[in-house]
């Protein structure tokens, strides 16, 4: 019992230490890139209109948005937006973070697949989140596997959006490392810093996917335990 509740602990743990080390790495090497000026001079808002203006996407508008690390790209208002620091920045953490947010932009504009299943994707994913955990809870309290299975199908469908946010993420960031450097953005000195801040930025989408499988394998082995 005690060697359960022990591995439960440490399982648990787990599920909070990985995220939360994964959002320091974001925080720490953004801090850290948001301080180096790249040899261009040029803010995110100027980056993130020349990569589009290279791409001949000229109905995506750039904006300036509140809050730390709020940077996103909108597909139906069909907006870049970035954060005031990265849209008015001059550093390798600005292109690289107004770089990537163009990338999905690109991805939106080239019809990418994996794009189009995540939106596709989105209300089942939303219903999934808001509603499998109450039955998953509710299952096992009142001890009904139906109601269990179900939440577990909820869940399913969170889990699998997780997954596909992974491909959608790092093809962002391929394509942005590509565009900062043909465009000129950066010099070939620079690529290793700004590879630095995509990198950690993905760990967060890794981290979140690691954790929602987790906890999706966790429920499935006490369904079956259930009904042995």
């Amino acid at each position: 019992m005690l060697g359960g509740l022990g591995g439960y602990l440490i399982y648990i743990a787990l599920l909070m230490i990985i995220p939360l080390w994964a959002q320091s790495k974001v925080k720490n090497t953004y801090k850290k890139y948001s301080k180096k000026a790249t040899s261009s001079g040029m803010t995110g808002a100027e980056v993130a209109r020349k990569i589009l203006n290279d791409n001949g996407i000229y109905d995506v508008e750039v904006r300036e948005t509140k809050g730390f690390l709020s940077d996103h790209y909108h597909p139906k208002k069909k907006t870049v937006n970035l954060s005031s620091n990265n849209f008015h920045g001059q550093s390798m953490a600005s292109s690289a973070i107004a770089a990537h947010e163009v990338g999905h932009a690109i991805q939106d504009a080239q019809d990418y697949a994996f794009l189009r299943f995540r939106h596709a994707l989105v209300p089942i994913a939303n219903t999934g989140s808001n509603f499998s955990f109450f039955l998953i809870f509710a299952g096992i309290i009142f001890g009904m596997s139906e109601m269990l299975l179900l939440g577990i199908i909820f869940m399913s469908a969170a889990v699998l959006f997780q997954l596909v946010t992974l491909p959608v993420e790092f093809d962002a960031s391929n394509r942005a490392m590509a565009q900062l450097v043909s465009t000129g953005v950066i010099r070939n000195n620079e690529e290793r810093e700004t590879k630095k801040v995509l990198n950690a930025a993905a760990l967060t989408y890794v981290a979140a996917a690691l954790v929602a499988v987790a906890e999706l394998i966790r429920f499935i082995l006490i369904y079956a335990a259930s009904n042995e």
